[in-house]
C-alpha cells in the first residue's frame, strides 16, 4: 500500500495488547545464544528487525527452533560454530551495533551491511573502541560507516580495558556491555565513557537482562563499567519478553487526546525499560495516569498544556510528544534530542517539515525542536522517510483531521501490526 488515509477520530476508548520490545527482543536472542544451555523466549517481536538478528544468529551457527506463537527456543554456542559470514543487517541499528561487538571478539571474517540509509548512520565511535582492544576493522566506503569488514580474535590473557562516546548513541555502549562475559575470560573488561551518556534508561535495561542471564556488572554511575573476569552468561531456562514501551507511546498518547480510557497491556510500573517515562510525560501535559504491574491507562484530565522539556532519556518517544504539541495551548519545545540526527532518518528535519504540512509554526536546531502549534491542524499528507516512527506518531493527527499516511508499511520495522491494532481503539 502506497498510502494510508486515516479518517478523522472522535474519541478513543479500548485495551491494545502490545507485541514484544524490539529493544529487548534483540537483546534477548543475542544473551540466548551466547548463554551456557538453552533458553526458550515468549513474547519474541515479529518485526523486520527482530527478523534481521534472527538470521544473522542462523548464519554464525545458532540453533534456533520457532515453537510458533512468537516463542524461539535457542540453544547458547559461544563462540559461534561459523567462521566467516556476509549479513545484512537491514536498517537494524541495534542489530548491527550488537553483532560488530560481538563478532570483534569471534575468531573469523565478519561483513556487516545494511540497506542504504544504515551506510548513512555512523558506527565510528564503536568501532575505535573495538580498535582499542585489538580488533581489525576495514570499511568499505567512508571511513567509520557501514558497510564494514571485521576480523574477530580470540580475548587476550590479560587486563581488557577500552573507552567509547557517550553522546552519540547508547547502542554503542551496549554493544561492548553485552560481549563483556566473553572479552572478561581471563581478566577484567573495562569500559570508560567519555563524556555524557544519552538514552541511560537503555543501558539500564541491558545491564538488568544480563543479570537475568546470570551477569553483574560493576559500575560507577554510568561513567565506567567492569564486567569481571570469569562471568559467564547462564541460561534462565525461560524469559519473557516484555511488551514495547515505544510502542506504547502511540496509544498512551490516544488515551490523551482523544478522551480515553486506554490501556495497554504487557508493560507497567516493573518494566525495564525507559520509555515508560512517556507517561509521566503525560501526566504533566494533561492525562490522567493508572498503572498496574503490566498495564497502564490514560484518559484526558483537561486542557493539553504546552511543555518545554529535556527527551534525552526517551528520544524515540519524544516524536510522539511533537506530535502531542500540535494540540497543545501554547509554544512547546523539545531540548536534548540529537540523537534524532542518526536514525532511520533526520528525525529532527522530517519532523520539522511535516509538523509544518500539519500547519504549525516549527523551529529546528541542532538538538531541538520548537513548535507553535496551529489553531486548526490542517489535512496533511505526511511522507515518512522509511521510518516507522514517522508514520507511528503522525497517525495521532486524526484525532484533529483527516489524514494521510505515505509508505504506512514501513511500521514492519517494529510493530507490523500497528494501524489494525490503533483502529481498536479509534471511534
Amino acid at each position: 500500500m502506497d498510502r494510508l488515509e486515516l479518517a478523522q477520530a472522535n474519541k478513543s476508548v479500548g485495551i491494545v495488547k502490545l507485541p514484544g520490545s524490539k529493544s529487548l527482543t534483540i537483546r534477548a536472542l543475542m544473551l540466548a545464544a551466547l548463554s551456557e544451555g538453552t533458553t526458550t523466549l515468549s513474547n519474541v517481536l515479529d518485526s523486520d528487525d527482530a527478523r534481521v538478528m534472527l538470521g544473522a544468529l542462523a548464519q554464525l551457527g545458532v540453533r534456533l527452533d520457532d515453537l510458533g506463537g512468537q516463542r524461539w527456543r535457542v540453544t547458547g554456542h559461544a563462540p559461534f560454530a561459523a567462521r566467516e559470514a556476509d549479513i545484512f543487517v537491514g536498517n537494524s541499528g541495534l542489530s548491527i551495533r550488537t553483532l560488530a561487538a560481538v563478532l570483534a571478539f569471534m575468531p573469523g571474517a565478519w561483513r556487516l551491511h545494511g540497506v542504504p540509509r544504515m551506510h548513512e548512520r555512523p558506527i565510528g565511535d564503536l568501532t575505535d573502541a573495538l580498535a582499542g582492544v585489538g580488533a581489525q576493522v576495514d570499511f568499505e566506503g567512508a571511513a567509520g560507516f557501514p558497510p564494514l569488514l571485521l576480523h574477530g580474535r580470540a580475548p587476550t590473557a590479560g587486563g581488557i580495558r577500552t573507552r567509547v562516546k557517550g553522546a552519540a548513541s547508547s547502542q554503542f555502549l551496549t554493544g561492548l556491555l553485552q560481549v563483556g562475559p566473553i572479552a572478561a575470560a581471563t581478566a577484567d573488561f573495562v569500559i570508560d565513557v567519555e563524556g555524557e551518556l544519552i538514552s541511560k534508561p537503555y543501558v539500564d535495561m541491558t545491564l538488568g537482562l544480563m543479570k537475568r542471564f546470570g551477569v553483574s556488572v560493576r559500575r560507577d554511575g554510568y561513567r565506567q563499567f567492569v564486567v569481571p573476569a570469569g562471568s559467564r552468561y547462564r541460561s534462565p531456562v525461560a524469559y519473557m519478553v516484555e511488551s514495547d514501551a515505544s510502542s506504547a507511546s502511540y496509544f498512551l498518547a490516544a488515551g490523551l487526546l482523544g478522551g480515553g480510557p486506554v490501556r495497554v497491556e504487557g508493560v507497567g510500573d516493573t518494566s525495564l525499560q525507559g520509555d515508560i517515562g512517556f507517561a509521566e510525560f503525560l501526566s504533566r501535559v494533561g492525562a490522567q495516569v493508572q498503572w498496574g504491574p503490566d498495564w497502564i491507562e490514560t484518559r484526558r484530565a483537561g486542557a493539553i498544556r504546552a511543555f518545554d522539556e529535556d527527551f534525552n532519556t526517551i528520544p524515540d518517544a519524544a516524536m510522539t510528544a511533537a506530535v502531542v504539541a500540535l494540540y497543545a495551548d501554547g509554544p512547546c519545545r523539545l531540548r536534548n534530542i540529537g540523537s534524532w540526527r542518526v536514525k532511520e532518518t533526520d528525525r529532527l528535519a522530517a519532523m520539522a517539515t511535516e509538523l509544518r504540512k500539519c500547519g504549525a509554526q516549527v523551529e529546528e536546531g541542532p538538538d531541538w525542536l520548537s513548535i507553535v502549534p496551529p489553531k486548526q491542524v490542517k489535512r496533511a499528507e505526511i511522507a515518512t522517510y522509511d521510518d516507522h516512527r514517522m508514520a507511528m506518531s503522525f497517525s495521532l493527527v486524526r484525532f484533529a483531521s483527516p489524514v494521510i499516511i505515505e509508505e504506512p508499511g514501513c511500521t514492519a520495522k517494529t510493530y507490523p501490526a500497528f494501524f489494525e491494532d490503533m483502529a481498536k481503539v479509534i471511534q
